[in-house]
């Protein structure tokens, strides 16, 4: 061969030993940054979490109003019934009147209803005084007071969270959010804590803290806005957000939060992260016994469903399912495969607080007897 063809022909073995010395390290480098990213983010959610701890409180859908003496129950029912009538016409909260010794129930599933029911019996049962004139003067002063509580209680969550310049009428909405409930976690509490999160996430990561608490406290203020409204809880936020002119990124996270769209921004990311964490750490959130349930059982139907699945088991109260597939049809490539599929599927057709996790396990045995 003349010298051009042995040149091109080393030129060709030395680019395809390159190549193979180039993929290599790319994969070390690669691993390497995955390995380090996924420590620095376990680090910085760890800091987060310590620095911020609240207590847990669960909310209930009837309150209890403790009586001078079994007495006052006639005075509150009235004559053929008319002062309950009205107490409950005006509310818009059942009394229920039973057999408890000086105690009557209060039941409602809206808790500015039942604050307002509640405080107006108080004040009738200490006045002493009841029947429909003085019943309506009653309730009218309890909601001027319920509606103060709100206002206050807006103002405290924008001033803890450190929020500053923010529309009269939203520290409002925010304050109603204190009379609200997601799986029995109060959500202006939620929204704080949401707020103190992302701050630090961002403090760590070097982004606008600012910005990203008053993206974590304002991400829920769709819940402010009662059923009559119509639209995810998201979207009326960013309506929300929008018609008092709240900054871009703060819309953006605020519809991106639950994944409606695809988050664009750090902030966005950081607030979905945060609103994560507030929900899914132990004893935050809780749903009735029969809807928990259900949820138990279409997890493990989820997963039954797939071919090669052996046994489904739905453990860590619903957090995590863990299957056990049939080695001879599951290889070890597929395993990853149907993981992501059923946890595809699973957010697809299930509504839950946090996360779940889909555990696959397949294992082989050899078992021969020695005689």
């Amino acid at each position: 061969m003349d010298r051009e063809e042995a040149k091109q022909i080393l030129l060709e073995k030395l680019k395809g030993e390159v190549q193979n010395e180039c993929g290599l390290v790319v994969r070390d480098i690669l691993e390497e940054a995955k390995q380090r990213s996924e420590k620095e983010s376990r680090r910085i959610l760890t800091y987060a979490i310590q620095r911020y701890a609240s207590d847990c409180t669960y909310e209930r859908t009837t309150a209890t109003i403790p009586l001078p003496s079994d007495e006052m129950k006639g005075r509150i029912i009235g004559r053929e019934g008319r002062n309950i009538r009205t107490i409950e016409t005006l509310t818009g909260v059942d009394l229920i009147i039973d057999d408890t010794p000086e105690a009557i129930t209060l039941s409602s599933f809206d808790p500015v209803r039942r604050e307002v029911a509640r405080l107006s019996l108080e004040k009738l049962i200490s006045d002493g005084r009841i029947h429909p004139t003085r019943i309506e003067e009653t309730v009218e002063k309890a909601r001027k007071e319920v509606d103060a509580v709100i206002k206050a209680e807006g103002e405290a969550a924008v001033l803890a969270a450190g929020v500053h310049s923010l529309n009269t009428e939203l520290c409002k909405l925010l304050g109603r959010l204190k009379f609200r409930t997601s799986y029995g976690q109060n959500v202006l509490q939620h929204s704080v804590e949401v707020a103190y999160i992302a701050g630090m996430i961002a403090d760590e990561l070097g982004v606008d803290a600012t910005l990203a608490r008053r993206a974590g406290l304002l991400h829920d203020i769709g819940k402010a806005l009662n059923h009559e409204v119509e639209g995810s809880h998201t979207q009326i936020g960013v309506d929300i957000a929008k018609k008092y002119r709240e900054n871009k990124e703060v819309l953006h996270a605020i519809e991106a939060h639950h994944n409606d769209v695809e988050p664009q921004t750090l902030v966005a990311v950081i607030v979905q992260a945060a609103d994560a964490i507030s929900a899914a750490r132990p004893g935050a959130r809780r749903e009735n016994l029969e809807n928990y349930i259900k949820r138990l059982q279409k997890l493990e139907e989820i997963a039954n469903a797939y071919d090669g699945v052996d046994k489904a088991f739905a453990i860590q109260a619903g957090r995590e399912l863990r299957l056990v597939v049939k080695p001879e049809l599951v290889n070890d490539d597929n395993m990853a495969f149907i993981a992501r599929e059923i946890a595809q599927k699973i957010e697809n057709e299930l509504e839950y607080p946090g996360q779940i996790k889909v555990h696959v396990i397949r294992e082989s045995r050899a078992i021969e007897y020695a005689k």
